[in-house]
């Protein structure tokens, strides 16, 4: 069995992640930390974008998988990983030090949840 939708969106989002990972990088060598984020709120910033990416990327990756491995249509794949993505880019974009519920980050978060559940309701819709 193949894995053509999920390597699209797994590739889209290993590119995500290795922008954000290369943002984190420069930041540490330009503040001089290593470990953490000392004081440096900007740095922190960097390392929760790339973490909240890193916290629910695997998960969704492995459900689009199994959606696709239970024959779920391509057109259905497609709308759960735009979602996604476009939910992790609101996600990126909203986070901020300065405001706690920002709209995009807000989006981002629901964003990020439809598509999981999307994918959860169709798993479990197969089982029974």
């Amino acid at each position: 069995m193949t894995f053509h939708v999920t390597a699209l969106y797994a590739s889209l989002v290993a590119l995500g992640v290795i922008v954000l990972a290369n943002i984190v990088s420069a930041r540490r060598g330009r503040a001089r930390i290593s470990i953490l984020h000392g004081d440096d709120l900007g740095l922190a910033l960097a390392i929760r974008r790339h973490g909240n990416l890193i916290e629910n990327a695997p998960l969704m990756l492995i459900l689009m998988g199994l959606c696709e491995a239970s024959d779920l249509a391509a057109p259905w794949l497609h709308a759960m990983g735009i979602l996604f993505l476009a939910a992790r880019v609101a996600h990126v974009a909203g986070l901020s030090v300065e405001r706690l519920m920002a709209p995009l980050r807000l989006v981002g978060g629901i964003g990020t949840q439809i598509a999981m559940l999307g994918a959860v309701g169709y798993l479990l819709w197969r089982q029974f």
